[in-house]
C-alpha cells in the first residue's frame, strides 16, 4: 500500500478505537437498562454494530501488520508499477485521463485512484510510454495509450 493508505487505515482504526467502540458499549449499557433483552430491538441494534466494528478493527489491524508500505516518490522504475500515475488515451473517446494504481483500500475510481487488481490495473503492470492497453471492462472491451506516467 502506499503511504497515503496507510495513513488512511490508520485514522480510521484510531477512529473506531476512540470514538466508535466506546459509542456501542454505552448503547449496549443503555439498552440494557431497558428490561428484558430477548424483545430489545435497541440492543440487538448495538450488539449488531459491535460486531461490525471489533471485525473492522481487527480487519485494519491485520492489514497494517502485514503491509509492505510503499512511497511512490522512491520509485524509480522505465515501466509502469504499483504506484505509478499513468496518463492514458482512450482511443475509442479520444480523450485523456489519469489514474494512479493504488492498492485495493484507497481505490477511489471517481478520484483518478485504480486499484493495481482491477482489470485495467493489471494491464497497465509492465507497460511502458506508447504502449496501447486493451482489457475487459464491464462496458466492454477497451484500449488505451499509454501517453506517459510518472512516481509521485
Amino acid at each position: 500500500m502506499t503511504v497515503n493508505g496507510k495513513q488512511m487505515l490508520e485514522t480510521e482504526l484510531k477512529k473506531l478505537l476512540q470514538e466508535e467502540r466506546p459509542a456501542v458499549i454505552k448503547a449496549i449499557e443503555e439498552a440494557r437498562g431497558h428490561g428484558d433483552l430477548s424483545e430489545n430491538a435497541d440492543y440487538d441494534a448495538a450488539k449488531e454494530k459491535q460486531g461490525f466494528i471489533e471485525y473492522r478493527i481487527g480487519e485494519i489491524q491485520g492489514k497494517l501488520a502485514v503491509a509492505e508500505v510503499v512511497d511512490p516518490k522512491e520509485i524509480k522504475s522505465d515501466k509502469i508499477v504499483f504506484g505509478a500515475t499513468v496518463n492514458l488515451l482512450d482511443l475509442d473517446a479520444d480523450k485523456e485521463i489519469t489514474y494512479k494504481l493504488v492498492g485495493v483500500d484507497e481505490a477511489d475510481i471517481k478520484n483518478g485512484l485504480l486499484s493495481v487488481f482491477s482489470p485495467l490495473g493489471r494491464a497497465l503492470i509492465g507497460k511502458k510510454k506508447d504502449d496501447v492497453v486493451e482489457f475487459s471492462s464491464p462496458k466492454g472491451d477497451k484500449e488505451y495509450e499509454v501517453v506517459k506516467f510518472e512516481f509521485k
